[in-house]
């Protein structure tokens, strides 16, 4: 991806969040120079990638495979002591028809929620081992109903609903055509992208060109304190 693209899509995104009143904290505004400056006093924004996330998952193609996240709040299997959050939550933008290919977590419990904007789309099954779907059914809770579901099982989600996504449970989503972007929520257990992402054809971190200096600095590119 070119850096000037990320540049421009988180410009978008933080204007999406202000129309549709969801705040950002202080830190989502911090410049490179900002960075640079700041000490070990943001070890936990450094340490558990707090912030942005950009990527196209390889597929060179953002606004048909991608996403943008910006992670809140998040703990640390790594390191317990110092971060003993065991939850996390981010905010995102998913537009329409793009989409977050398939992929399930070993160990994080997700509550995937329509904070606003169109309508998301999941499709999910149970995975057989890492590369491959079951054909088996599956429930699944959607704002606190159980639903059951049959491999493949398309659930839309309107502004305000959300879906508890089990572990080892494979999941793909997308905006509905038509509708617009869409604001999601999620909150989980801790992310940990480096060990605990299972996807089945992506690469979850983007190659950047740098044809621009970046207005942010994403998740995985703060200097050290």
């Amino acid at each position: 991806m070119k850096r000037s693209t990320i540049n421009s899509l988180i410009d978008e995104a933080i204007q999406l969040f202000e129309t549709t009143g969801f705040k950002l904290p202080p830190f989502a505004h911090w410049s490179q120079r900002k960075w640079q400056s700041t000490g070990s006093e943001a070890g936990e924004i450094r340490d558990n990638h707090l912030g942005w996330d950009v990527t196209d998952f390889g597929s060179g193609q953002f606004n048909k495979t991608g996403l943008l996240l910006f992670t809140i709040r998040n703990g640390n299997y790594n390191n317990p002591e110092q971060y003993p959050k065991r939850y996390a939550e981010k905010i995102m933008v998913v537009r329409e028809q793009q989409v977050t290919p398939y992929h399930f977590h070993w160990k994080k419990r997700e509550d995937i929620i329509n904070r606003g904007g169109g309508c998301l789309v999941l499709e999910l099954y149970k995975s057989a081992g890492d590369t491959a779907f079951s054909q088996e059914s599956f429930s699944v809770s959607v704002d606190g109903v159980q639903r059951q579901c049959q491999p493949g099982a398309k659930i839309v989600l309107q502004p305000g609903e959300s879906i508890c996504l089990e572990p080892c449970l494979f999941h793909t989503f997308y905006g509905e055509k038509d509708k617009g972007s869409v604001v999601v929520g999620e909150v989980s257990d801790v992310n940990d992208d480096s060990n605990d992402n299972c996807f089945l054809e992506a690469v979850r971190f983007p190659h950047i060109e740098e044809d621009e200096p970046p207005r942010y600095l994403l998740c995985t590119e703060y200097p050290e304190a």
